[in-house]
């Protein structure tokens, strides 16, 4: 995994902001874009980054394209960070 693309694209609130509308299940491109403020080109800009990093992945449905929340990714994430927090919590507790 490139955790670089990965930080870019959770750098930006927009797309922190699409990540939690996404974690509620599949949505389509026109479906987040009604929950925005901006362009429909802005929005798919924001979904080709997220998508870059892995971050989100598209299924298409007859004439529709719907993105989910890729969670492995999220979950590699987490566990580095965790590994750099290092030990087990209870052992600095003793």
């Amino acid at each position: 995994m490139a955790f670089a693309e990965t930080f870019k694209a959770l750098s930006d609130p927009v797309r922190r902001q699409i990540l939690e509308l996404l974690k509620l299940g599949p949505l389509s491109a026109g479906d987040i874009a009604s929950r925005f403020d901006m362009t429909g080109a802005t929005i798919s800009y924001h979904l080709k980054i997220l998508k870059q990093a892995d971050l989100i992945f598209e299924s298409k449905e007859k004439n529709f394209i719907y993105y989910q929340l890729n969670t492995s990714v999220l979950e590699e994430v987490i566990l580095w960070i965790s590994a750099l927090k290092g030990g087990d919590s209870n052992a600095e507790s003793k």
